[in-house]
């Protein structure tokens, strides 16, 4: 079985970039690390890091070992929060990243089955861009992050991205301005006032061209990052907007907004992204075993 104090030193001085600077984090004599890294290595019967000037670097072995140390020390720490949590009867800390282009009402609908675990939860939601959660993800600031896309393939964070739920997209429209559109959809939307979201958009691609290859050519008054903000500036009259389907009862029914119609060949979909290849956050395996059941078949 591997030594998990030589795995931990190792993780150490591969985080401070040296073993002077890691001897200064730990508080052992840096001839104490570079012995428990060579007998770890001895061990291993591998090589972990390669001299590069005077200083130390990972081999690609090395990489390899760091990714599953970060992993192993971070499932520590959650172990240790967890059962503090649990001994003291505080609730557990669920942190969630949500990105601002995903629309608070599936954001709600997503993480809810986190909210009725036996297991008492605090969630802790934050809001933001895209890429500045998932720099807060990787270091470990957040246990999962909404999005309305997978992980980038050209971002330098490790994540892996779980699918939740995906719903086709419609229109909808505040009564009045539905009112004096023509009842032929989709040509009502031509010539008339639209909402779109702004460039970080997963959805926005698809829908500007299946407006093109349907030949439509609204008005378009209004672009948002913001999904809460073009759902106001719809419900005010300004413009038509896009949104998903699963949650186009409640827009018609609290909201009071009209569905004009759905743009069938358009689909968006949403992820949990996490660092983590197997999901060990109870809130987290929560939220994927839920979205897993409503994929099913009837």
């Amino acid at each position: 079985m591997i030594n998990y104090k030589q795995l931990h030193h190792f993780w150490t001085v591969a985080r401070a970039g040296g073993i002077v600077r890691g001897a200064e984090r730990s508080g052992l004599a840096p001839q104490t690390l570079s012995g428990q890294i060579a007998t770890l290595e001895t061990e291993l019967g591998v090589s972990l890091f390669k001299r590069q000037g005077r200083g130390l670097a990972l081999t690609d072995t090395g990489r390899v070992a760091l990714d599953y140390a970060e992993e192993i020390f971070r499932l520590g720490d959650e172990l240790e929060e967890a059962i503090r949590s649990r001994a003291s009867g505080r609730a557990v800390p669920f942190r969630v990243g949500v990105a601002d282009v995903v629309p608070k009402t599936i954001a709600w609908l997503l993480l809810a089955p986190s909210m009725t675990l036996a297991e008492p939860m605090r969630i802790v939601c934050r809001e933001g861009k895209f890429d500045a959660l998932l720099g807060e993800l990787a270091i470990h600031k957040l246990d999962v992050v909404l999005a309305d896309g997978p992980m980038p393939p050209n971002m330098d964070v490790r994540g892996y991205s779980h699918k939740l739920s995906e719903s086709t997209i419609g229109f909808f429209a505040a009564p009045g301005l539905a009112a004096s559109l023509n009842s032929d959809f989709p040509h009502s939307l031509n010539g008339a006032p639209l909402l779109l979201p702004g460039s970080e958009a997963a959805v926005r691609g698809p829908l500007l061209r299946w407006l093109d290859a349907a030949g439509l050519k609204p008005h378009i008054v209004g672009e948002f990052d913001d999904s809460a903000l073009m759902r106001a500036f719809a419900e005010a009259g300004a413009g038509i907007f896009p949104s998903a389907l699963a949650v186009g009862e409640q827009l018609c029914r609290q909201d009071a907004m009209v569905h004009l119609g759905t743009a069938e060949d358009v689909v968006e979909t949403y992820y949990a992204i996490s660092v983590e290849r197997r999901l060990t956050h109870p809130a987290v395996r929560a939220i994927s075993a839920a979205a897993n059941e409503r994929r099913q078949p009837d």
